[in-house]
């Protein structure tokens, strides 16, 4: 789907893992990876100064495991000083990063307020797409399993549909990357269209649901035309719940959501599905920054 990737780590995150399996994230159709860590300024003393030594230990930490990198492959290490938040948009511009890949622990919205969230703001800021992966899964995972991961990690996409605004956008970028997506990437996706229980009659809700399968049943056709396999369902009840179930179910390999706006996290409305998502979902998230009006 992507032919270049960002893939930024704290070490504690489990994303530095990755530099061991560029060849099978080549196989996912990646050609362009860059690996970045963020070094903090070292304040010890009366003038905060750069840590080379912290800079060198990152960087040779990340060089030693990379090995057998195929031809026509790029790689490249960015170790530099300063806040994540600042230093992940400078290399994502840099190298015209596709997508950043970027990890995410389970926090409240009261946590994200209060001690902020690279993710967050990287979701908020930016125009890069993101892939949010958990720390905890990536930890866990054994040199096979993350094999196929790496090979997999965007072949087949889940996408929530209501026909909203936001909605509609995830489905022009995917029919966007589709259009160019290299081979090995992006094969299959899946339109979900979930009606909220209650406050309508057993007739209004068929109508709705009959309504929802035909714009879903377009959109397919639309999307089985750029080569993509395409499962559409609707389902009722609590959109969460039934999105996480079909996520289990279809065996899909990421959820692509966007948001119809972001504004500060102050502004991030509690009950926001899309920041609800990042938040505690397991499966990983492929988010799309709207675009600025």
């Amino acid at each position: 789907m992507f032919q270049s990737c960002l893939i930024c780590t704290d070490f504690a995150d489990g994303l530095y893992r990755f530099v061991e399996f560029v060849p099978s994230l080549a196989a996912g159709g990646i050609q362009q990876i860059v690996f970045c860590h963020s070094v903090p300024v070292w304040e010890e003393g009366e003038i905060p100064r750069i840590d080379e030594d912290a800079i060198a230990a990152a960087r040779a930490r990340l060089s030693a495991g990379l090995k057998n990198i195929p031809d026509g492959i790029e790689v490249h290490i960015e170790v530099i000083s300063g806040r994540p938040l600042d230093n992940i948009p400078k290399v994502a511009q840099q190298y015209q990063s596709d997508v950043i890949l970027t990890g995410s622990t389970s926090r409240s919205f009261l946590q994200e307020t209060l001690f902020g969230s690279t993710t967050v703001g990287l979701a908020r800021a930016g125009m890069t797409p993101l892939l949010i992966l958990r720390p905890q899964l990536i930890s866990t995972y054994t040199r096979e399993e993350l094999d196929l991961r790496c090979q997999h990690l965007l072949r087949y996409v889940l996408i929530p549909y209501n026909g909203s605004k936001a909605a509609k956008y995830v489905v022009q970028r995917v029919k966007e990357y589709a259009q160019k997506s290299p081979a090995g990437s992006l094969q299959q996706c899946a339109l979900l269209w979930i009606i909220e229980e209650g406050g309508r009659t057993a007739i209004l809700k068929e109508q709705q649901r009959q309504a929802a399968q035909v714009e879903l049943e377009q959109l397919k056709a639309e999307l089985e035309s750029l080569g993509l396999a395409v499962h559409t369902e609707v389902r009722q009840g609590n959109p969460h719940i039934q999105l996480l179930d079909a996520a289990m179910l279809l065996d899909i390999s990421a959820i692509a959501i966007s948001s119809d706006h972001l504004g500060t996290i102050l502004e991030w409305p509690v009950g926001s599905f899309a920041g609800d998502l990042m938040r505690r979902c397991w499966h990983p998230v492929l988010f799309f920054p709207p675009r600025s009006s």
